[in-house]
């Protein structure tokens, strides 16, 4: 196995943040499978071997929510309440647990289900864009793109709408430990911490107020019936993914907005070509996920040896497995590094593979396709207004800070 291809260096460095993509590139072509010493992951940054990781039996999710746990005492103290909800999540969790957590939830997020919601979905992005109609400057990140999926997410949980606009500080905390940063450990750990424990301290009133009252016919209220049953859903698995629904439900769907109307103004060619081509726009919003993707990379640790790309990975390994860096493949994708909102076939990893293929995917498509195009009709000649593009400093969610437009 190859080590890093950039000397002593560390891989995951702030470097990546601004664009990433080159060192994804070098990485692929020079040691596709490389132990880095520095984060003492296995890295993958080959389309093949990303989806045979995702796909692999002895590669578990489980395990990934443990791995950070040989910490000193005070650190671990911060880890343990956080370590203890990830693990009952469906994200970090491994068949059975996941068979029977995914299935739950599953109902509530089927295309069939989700294509009802257009409408609502539609209402609220009218509603937001004409909040700011009188402003000569838009900002698409937090004055839209942030809160439509915070807003379609806990409308689908039954979450009152006073409480919605609350969610957004809890989840940007769980997001930095999730995704990587460059900010010191203890900072991470307390945050994701407090994240946490805002996270179930509300959601704990408010199922004992739903509790005192109707379930309610959303998706807590069927989540509540299955624990309730005592067989499905024990308490704390109900508290954990409803906290993972809701973070989840919007974290990366505002990045699928967000760099979608970046990647869109940098490329005027292809943005006057969705303009006037409507029916362009479900390739296209495909096409934005892989060219920038929303969520860079993901996680397993290995049961056991196994061989992947030529290479044998021992048991207890930690692989970070490179989804954006295969979206730009070229031995899957003709011209990876072009955008093109035509491009067909496009079998994009960014919504991962496998058992854990994401369970919103449907949601951010219908979120990724109304909000663009309902912003197009606001203001069909948007152009990027002069700034500094910053990004946020998060290894495994790609978004920016802001994206600010003028609105002519």
């Amino acid at each position: 196995m190859s080590r890093s291809p950039v000397g002593n260096e560390p891989f995951f460095t702030s470097r990546l943040f601004d664009d990433p993509y080159p060192h994804y590139r070098r990485l692929r072509q020079e040691a596709p499978v490389y132990y880095d010493r520095a984060s003492g992951e296995v890295v993958l940054t080959r389309y093949a071997d990303v989806v045979t990781a995702l796909r692999h039996p002895r590669l578990s999710s489980r395990r990934v929510a443990e791995a950070g746990l040989p910490l000193p005492p005070p650190l671990l103290w911060l880890m343990r309440p956080v370590s203890r909800v990830l693990s009952q999540q469906m994200l970090f969790s491994d068949p059975p647990d996941h068979t029977r957590l995914r299935s739950l939830a599953n109902k509530g997020f089927t295309p069939r289900v989700v294509e009802t919601m257009r409408p609502r979905v539609e209402a609220l992005a009218e509603e937001l864009l004409d909040g700011v109609r009188d402003r000569p400057m838009l900002d698409v990140v937090n004055d839209y793109a942030v809160w439509l999926p915070i807003l379609v997410i806990a409308e689908m949980l039954g979450v009152p709408a006073a409480d919605r606009r609350r969610f957004k500080t809890w989840s940007d905390d769980l997001a930095l430990f999730i995704g990587g940063t460059t900010l010191p450990l203890p900072v991470v750990l307390a945050r994701a911490a407090r994240g946490v424990t805002q996270f179930r301290r509300y959601f704990r009133a408010l199922i004992r107020k739903r509790r005192r009252g109707e379930p309610g016919d959303d998706l807590l209220g069927a989540l509540l019936a299955a624990e309730e049953q005592g067989d499905k859903l024990t308490e704390d698995e109900l508290l954990a993914n409803a906290m993972l629904l809701l973070a989840a439900g919007h974290e990366t769907t505002t990045n699928l907005i967000g760099n979608g109307v970046y990647a869109l103004l940098r490329h005027p060619d292809q943005l006057e070509h969705l303009r006037r081509e409507s029916g362009l726009m479900e390739s296209a919003v495909e096409e934005l996920l892989r060219y920038d993707s929303p969520v860079q990379w993901t996680g397993r640790v290995t049961l056991e040896d196994v061989e992947i790309g030529g290479h044998r990975i021992r048991t207890g390994q930690t692989v970070a497995i490179g989804l954006a860096a295969a979206n730009r493949d070229p031995a899957q994708f003709e011209e990876p590094d072009r955008l093109d909102l035509g491009r067909r076939p496009n079998p994009h990893v960014a919504f991962s593979h496998g058992i854990h293929y994401s369970i919103g995917a449907a949601l951010a498509r219908l979120e990724g396709q109304v909000a663009l195009a309902t912003l197009l009709r606001h203001y069909p000649r948007i152009r990027m207004a002069e700034q500094p593009v910053q990004w946020h400093a998060n290894f495994t969610l790609r978004g920016l800070k802001s994206l600010r437009v003028d609105t002519p």
